[in-house]
């Protein structure tokens, strides 16, 4: 009888430890990616920045659809050539990194995108539009979430969804500088060190922004990344008010009629008619001989007479400009440009278009990253698609770095397979 009683209490622990282990592993399993997430309370919007890596080979006009992105602003933000002839047609090669300019809006008291639409295919599946067409930078939750989706197995062909994707403005300052801010999807190789060498930041800086606790990350993670920007003063009213180009890269706005750069060597804007500007308003500054983006120097015993015509925003179909005249200590030189890349046909590991791993050391004291050409995989899907996104938290209203929050499952670092050992073996013990 005392027998009988012992292994009843025996197995009712043994189920109650069942239903334990089973809740830690859901937890371990499922809730492990991190994302941060910008609190908000008003409607404006900023220019933001999305690391996206291509799950195929596809065209740059392809990705702009993809996104709902005009191909030429994709081309001007990653610094590439768009002289090239028939540039929107060029074919990027699978696992190319590249950022994609959007606008990030205050959707339901958080900042995130949502202009982005997909319209399924045949096999579209909510995972793999998240994890591989959209790269991780959405959840099949997050999918399922925004279009009210009872069902995820039941998808139409050709139903548009739509997509909502993360982003963070945090006023358009880093540090009390102008800066613009990349989500990045953290993948398998990649480290904080790595990723901070990478962007010209710090590990420090980027704990701060996303509000952790220690620099431990992980693939599937996605971190918001400032960069170093150039901000325009244009007028509320402007239809591009707002703009803010990274450092190192262009912008096209007006109509396609106007090109920004921002760098290299200062944060100051210089914007300039674009290359294939066709049927745009005038660009000459008014009381003056001076285009957009020309400038002249007197040189005088007391200084330099700099004389400028600016851009000051696109209004109502009109390029404003600006006509401004300055002493300065001494003449400025000629008009320094980001240096242009050719539209890539490869992968190479050591350039702006790759992920991030830790920087390797050469023992000369500087760091030296690695490098090494990725064969492209035309027309395939990668072996293993990207971790499924994030899960998100909130906390104040407070639209600064230092308001962001990072939830990131505890359970997460203890390891899966010593907790299935433990669950198998009270399995088991039902038997006896």
């Amino acid at each position: 009888m005392a027998d009988q009683v012992l292994c009843s209490a025996c197995r009712s622990l043994n189920l109650f430890l069942f239903v334990i282990l089973t809740s830690i592993l859901a937890n371990v399993a499922f809730v492990c990616a991190k994302s941060t997430i910008e609190p908000c309370s008003n409607s404006d919007s900023c220019n933001a920045l999305l690391g996206y890596t291509l799950y195929t080979d596809l065209k740059v006009s392809e990705v702009g659809s993809l996104f709902q992105v005009d191909p030429i602003s994709i081309l001007t933000a990653n610094a590439i050539d768009v002289s090239y002839p028939d540039v929107e047609n060029h074919i990027l090669p699978s696992q190319l990194f590249i950022k994609i300019p959007i606008s990030c809006s205050c959707v339901d008291g958080i900042r995130k995108s949502v202009s982005t639409r997909y319209k399924t295919r045949p096999s579209d599946t909510l995972s793999s539009i998240a994890d591989s067409i959209y790269a991780g930078l959405v959840s099949s939750d997050q999918i399922r979430e925004a279009n009210s989706i009872a069902d995820p197995s039941l998808l139409d062909v050709g139903q548009t969804l739509v997509v909502p994707l993360p982003c963070t403005c945090f006023n358009g300052t880093d540090n009390s500088l102008p800066a613009i801010y990349l989500s990045y999807v953290v993948q398998p190789e990649d480290t904080l060190s790595g990723i901070a060498f990478r962007y010209s930041t710090t590990i420090t800086d980027l704990m701060d922004v996303n509000a952790m606790g220690n620099p431990a990350i992980k693939a599937g993670d996605i971190l918001a990344v400032p960069l170093p920007a150039c901000a325009s003063k244009f007028p509320s009213y402007a239809s591009d008010f707002g703009l803010i180009v990274p450092n190192g890269s262009y912008a096209i706005t007006a109509s396609h009629c106007v090109q920004c750069s921002c760098g290299p060597g200062n944060l100051n804007m210089y914007c300039m008619p674009a290359p294939f500007a066709v049927s745009c308003s005038s660009m000459q500054c008014k009381n003056s001989n001076l285009m957009l983006g020309n400038v002249t120097a007197q040189q005088s015993s007391a200084g330099c007479n700099v004389t400028s015509c600016s851009y000051g925003g696109f209004v109502n179909g009109t390029i404003l400009t600006t006509l401004s005249s300055n002493l300065q200590p001494r003449c400025p030189g000629p008009q320094q440009f980001p240096p242009l890349k050719a539209p890539p046909t490869t992968v190479i590991r050591d350039t702006n278009f790759a992920p991030a791993p830790a920087p390797q050391f050469d023992g000369s004291g500087s760091p030296a990253p690695s490098s090494g050409l990725i064969p492209s995989t035309t027309g395939s899907l990668p072996g293993l698609p990207p971790a499924s996104g994030p899960i998100g938290s909130t906390s104040g209203m407070n639209s600064a770095p230092s308001s962001a929050f990072s939830l990131m499952n505890p359970l997460a670092s203890i390891p899966a397979a010593f907790l299935l050992f433990i669950l198998v073996n009270y399995i088991m013990s039902f038997s006896f």
